[in-house]
């Protein structure tokens, strides 16, 4: 996992073919703008995701507590604040079912051993080895955010 800010997402090109792409996506986009939904942004290998919703609970985001094989997030906060929990996916021992091929997702029983915030401006590269729980909410205002899924 990498928490850091958007002006300095140079410092992590060099560890993945898409990362510089990604994040050139990132910066050429008005973020704050864009309309709500899905894009391809490099056929399979990039994809992006833009909403705005209300956060939830700390108990309702763990209950999806998730990680992904085929795809790294670069979750990268527009609006409000985000908070997140997370544990290493070597930790976890207790899937919550199978891993779903088609949505490309793990879900776990287990509860994170830490939390982080992300504000406007911040991002966060989630590996597959990464186990999350997004969506948290910090106050009440809605979080604007961009989840880009970049293929393994």
């Amino acid at each position: 996992m990498i928490i850091d800010s958007l002006t300095d997402a140079t410092k992590y090109f060099s560890l993945h073919p898409f990362f510089e792409k990604a994040f050139a996506y990132i910066n050429s986009s008005a973020l704050s703008i864009i309309p709500a939904g899905k894009y391809i942004v490099d056929g399979e290998n990039i994809k992006a995701i833009f909403f705005t919703q209300p956060g939830v609970s700390e108990e309702k985001s763990i209950d999806e507590f998730e990680c992904h094989n085929q795809h790294i997030d670069i979750q990268v906060c527009i609006r409000g604040k985000e908070k997140f929990g997370w544990k290493p996916r070597a930790s976890c021992v207790k899937p919550k079912g199978a891993y779903d091929t088609e949505k490309d997702v793990l879900i776990f029983e287990d509860k994170p051993d830490m939390f982080f915030e992300l504000h406007a401006g911040q991002f966060v590269i989630l590996f597959p080895e990464d186990v999350h729980a997004p969506m948290i909410a910090v106050d009440d205002l809605p979080i604007q955010k961009m989840v880009l899924k970049v293929r393994v």
